[in-house]
């Protein structure tokens, strides 16, 4: 069986959650002996080869415009991937959503990962909110199969666009204990700090975040990891309010020191609002994190509706009330940290989540030939 994947920046490199599961996806298919082709954005590649750790790669050219790279690239790579030999194609992003007319016209089997709600996220205002609306709702029209990462985002897309979809989670890996020294870089102490992981763009509500840190007077820090890499007013707002209590270092590209982060933090912070199954958030458990999530219908069902995690809303004072709570009873935190790494094994391994996907994959391909 082969497959293309289609919409991400590309293999091996990882920006965000997308390259993140075409690697954990890609890699395990490989190794299970499925023919995998990732389709890669040219101009962020100096080095081309045309095959890394078992997987094919074709490098397409696109324009350099935020706005338009990634939509110019899937189309260019979908026409390209209709005229070869794959038995399924995977499209992530339910921007491509209109694509899938050149599958179904070219009678190509297409599967496509819708993610989050993005006609809901504030940076698309308008015509780009108008956009991924009708592009979610095409997408349902053209693939042969929609996958949805969350029940919660499964039942919006029944209740949006009367569409069924097939449930197939994120997935997130244990990791070893990370030495308490690669904290050193950022003057940290194990226990001191809150941290947040995340793109600085308002719908992660980092400034909620800091508003409310702040107000309650902690001692310890916040830690907020993550950038844009665009010039962006929002984030440059946030990044100039940097003290001796809040640090942002960037994005941390180093898993250690990613790792030694989340393992040592004294409660893991999460404010995501329009998603599914979020990356960070699963991370934030494989690593024994106590969380503390905004409270939405997407992070209810990942911590098992207060099972694994612990919530605050957007009401002024909401979160921090909590922060003063979890100070003046840190042992309340400990069961959570306990039986954190429990909801990833259950539920989230990369694992059972590629499984799923190659059982679907080989549902669609149909039966081999003799």
């Amino acid at each position: 069986m082969n497959i293309a994947i289609i919409g991400s920046r590309g293999y091996p490199v990882v920006y965000s959650g997308y390259e993140t599961f075409v690697r954990e996806l890609a890699e395990r298919l490989v190794a299970q002996g499925v023919g995998v082709t990732v389709y890669c954005h040219r101009n962020l590649f100096r080095e081309r080869p045309r095959e890394v750790n078992g997987i094919r790669l074709v490098y397409i050219q696109t324009i350099e415009k935020k706005n338009l790279s990634q939509f110019v690239h899937s189309l260019q790579s979908m026409l390209h991937a209709c005229f070869c030999r794959y038995d399924v194609i995977l499209v992530v992003n339910a921007a491509n959503g209109p694509f899938g007319l050149l599958t179904r016209i070219f009678r190509k089997p297409a599967v496509i990962n819708v993610d989050g709600l993005e006609w809901l996220r504030p940076k698309w205002k308008g015509l780009g909110a108008r956009y991924f609306h009708w592009a979610s709702s095409m997408a349902t029209k053209f693939y042969d199969r929609v996958i949805t990462d969350s029940a919660q985002m499964q039942k919006i897309y029944l209740e949006e666009f009367a569409a069924p979809s097939v449930l197939i989670a994120y997935g997130a890996n244990f990791l070893p204990p990370a030495p308490l020294e690669l904290l050193a870089r950022w003057k940290l102490e194990p226990g001191r700090y809150y941290l947040v992981v995340g793109r600085l763009i308002p719908d992660n509500n980092a400034g909620l975040i800091i508003r409310e840190f702040f107000a309650a007077n902690s001692e310890k820090k916040l830690v907020i990891v993550g950038d844009v890499p665009y010039m962006d007013a929002y984030a440059a707002t946030l990044k100039r309010q940097a003290n001796g209590r809040l640090v942002f270092p960037g994005v941390v590209t180093d898993g250690n020191e990613l790792s030694a982060l989340f393992q040592h933090s004294f409660v893991y912070l999460h404010g995501h609002e329009f998603g599914g199954t979020n990356p960070t958030l699963l991370q934030a458990l494989a690593s024994g994190c106590a969380v503390c999530a905004l409270d939405t219908v997407f992070n209810r069902e990942t911590l098992f509706d207060g099972e694994y995690g612990f919530y605050f809303t957007k009401e002024p004072g909401s979160l921090a009330k909590r922060i003063g709570e979890m100070e003046k009873r840190p042992e309340f935190l400990c069961p959570f940290r306990a039986k954190a790494r429990e909801r990833i094994r259950e539920n989230y391994t990369w694992e059972k989540i590629v499984d799923q996907y190659a059982l679907l994959f080989s549902e669609l391909a149909g039966p081999c030939p003799d």
